[in-house]
């Protein structure tokens, strides 16, 4: 067998959706691709069986969340009224630099 020393990644695609499998000496994660949180489980917590509890974990924090899917906590910040949120500040726009005056 090889030793695992460098890492290595693996693309995949799941239901649609690109992910990047990465292995290193300590782990795995699983991103979507292009973002760089993602599920990481650990070598020793998949020989213990700790990567059930893991994943559950993960499952109950929404890691990989879609797009058209809301997550409760926005979907109940959204019921509310329009007079309970907040107005937002327009920033300030930048200040430019005049153009070099010609000579």
């Amino acid at each position: 067998m090889t030793p695992l020393h460098s890492t290595l990644k693996r693309a995949l695609t799941i239901d649609g959706r690109d992910y990047v499998l990465t292995l290193n000496e300590t782990a795995l994660k699983l991103t979507l691709k292009g973002k760089r949180n993602g599920v990481e489980l650990s070598w020793a917590q998949l020989v213990n069986g700790e990567a059930a509890l893991a994943v559950a974990l993960h499952a109950s924090l929404g890691a990989f969340v879609s797009k058209d899917k809301v997550p409760a906590a926005e979907h109940i910040a959204s019921a509310k009224s329009p007079a309970a949120v907040k107005p937002t500040v327009a920033a300030k726009p930048k200040r430019r630099t005049p153009p070099a005056r010609k000579k």
